[in-house]
């Protein structure tokens, strides 16, 4: 048997494949486990008594983890500025003062680390890392370092 497990929701959902058929899946309750199998729920208390039932260790080196790849976890950042991705040809334009930066090697758009604000016909609105293009067209406040600074202009400028 060829049985991994993908990690749903960590610590409480898997997804149970065998030779790459979705089989079973399996949900953390209060009470221990419920595995959910061709309509028919069976409850367990531990992971040890799923390994001895099916006789798999569906819990060790084969777990698929599903990972998240945010600017928060990598803290990509331009002159302090964070950006959302990683950035390629960093510049700061000393004629518009602002951090700019490509999202990939082969890209043509230019985007602005930070936060802003921008003015659109509906009123003001944030905005993190927008497109140069966008800051050209529309007036703007920014760029803020953290997103606390953007929200206090924010409001200031929506109650004016």
């Amino acid at each position: 048997m060829n049985s991994t497990a993908k990690i749903l929701v960590p610590e409480k959902e898997w997804l149970i494949k065998e030779n790459d058929q979705k089989i079973a899946s399996i949900s953390k309750n209060k009470k221990g486990y419920l595995i959910m199998q061709k309509g028919i729920t069976m409850p367990f208390k531990s992971l040890s008594e799923i390994k001895s039932r099916f006789g798999i260790d569906i819990f060790e080196e084969n777990i698929k983890k599903i990972k998240k790849d945010t600017a928060v976890d990598k803290n990509w950042a331009i002159y302090d500025f964070p950006c959302s991705n990683r950035p390629y040809e960093p510049v700061y334009s000393i004629k518009q003062k602002l951090p700019l930066f490509a999202k990939s090697s082969k890209s043509k758009s230019q985007y602005c680390a930070g936060y802003y604000i921008i003015k659109f016909k509906k009123g003001w609105v944030k905005s993190f890392c927008p497109k140069l293009i966008t800051l050209e067209r529309y007036p703007y406040q920014g760029p803020f370092k953290t997103e606390q600074e953007m929200k206090t202009t924010l409001n200031t400028m929506n109650k004016s």
